[in-house]
């Protein structure tokens, strides 16, 4: 019996943030509009730095890579759930699902016609509905976590510490109201990234609130990939007049 299941499995449903069928149209329009912010946002911060010649330098190569990573984070989630919605369908395949969460999940087996309170296949929730024993599984997250999560946000907060410390010594008070604001804002989206996975990934042992965990997984899935270019563009002189050069090469083209 237990094999029959094993091979029978072809597909997980995934219940979404909301059953109610009025708020279906909402979220698609709100998800459908943050997924284009984030893509064409961050697609065109790439564009712009790698036809500006000013911007070949280690940080702006750093930062296109990020953007890059945020296009593909977001893209394997987003998509999906946008289809389910607009199909009004709550399936996933098999394959889709562990590509989701990668490959050390693909050893794991469930029962058929799994249900999974979430948007998309999160590790967390994955594991919540699995029929084999999830020890070395939930041994490893918390390894991964604490190597991932833990360690590099303790070495992002020395760091902050070390510039904040530089910047009360400056004298100009203009230039130090402008760092600190700067320094504000990349340090708040990286809070809310860090802290909303970590928050996700080292609860998820201690509550079984699928609800909850699948709003905090919007806040690093979705919202922080979007926030990005803004951060990371807006604040930037350099960038600022790339992406003018950009967009206007662009609308003087034919």
């Amino acid at each position: 019996m237990e094999a029959e299941n094993h091979t029978a499995l072809s597909q997980f449903l995934l219940l979404g943030l909301s059953d109610d069928p009025k708020l279906q149209p909402f979220l698609f329009g709100l998800f459908l509009s943050m997924y284009l912010v984030t893509v064409l946002g961050n697609l065109l911060i790439i564009l712009a730095v790698s036809s500006d010649t000013h911007l070949h330098t280690p940080m702006y190569f750093f930062l296109s890579n990020l953007f890059l990573v945020d296009i593909c984070f977001i893209s394997t989630t987003v998509p999906k759930m946008l289809v389910n919605i607009h199909t009004q369908s709550k399936d996933i395949s098999y394959i889709e699902c562990l590509t989701q969460t990668y490959f050390f999940t693909i050893f794991m087996t469930f029962s058929i016609g799994t249900e999974i309170p979430h948007f998309f296949c999160e590790l967390a929730e994955l594991l919540k509905v699995t029929i084999s024993d999830t020890f070395i599984n939930n041994l490893f997250v918390y390894v991964a976590t604490a190597l991932l999560g833990v360690f590099p946000v303790t070495g992002i907060l020395y760091s902050y510490s070390q510039i904040i410390s530089s910047l009360l010594r400056m004298s100009s008070v203009k230039k130090k109201y402008k760092a600190f604001s700067t320094c504000g804002s990349h340090l708040c989206v990286v809070s809310l990234f860090c802290g909303t996975a970590l928050g996700v990934y080292l609860s998820s042992a201690l509550t079984h609130s699928s609800q909850e965990s699948s709003i905090a997984s919007v806040l690093y899935t979705v919202v922080t990939p979007m926030l990005n270019p803004f951060i990371y563009s807006l604040r930037n002189k350099d960038m600022k007049g790339a992406l003018g050069r950009l967009l206007g090469t662009a609308s003087s083209r034919p």
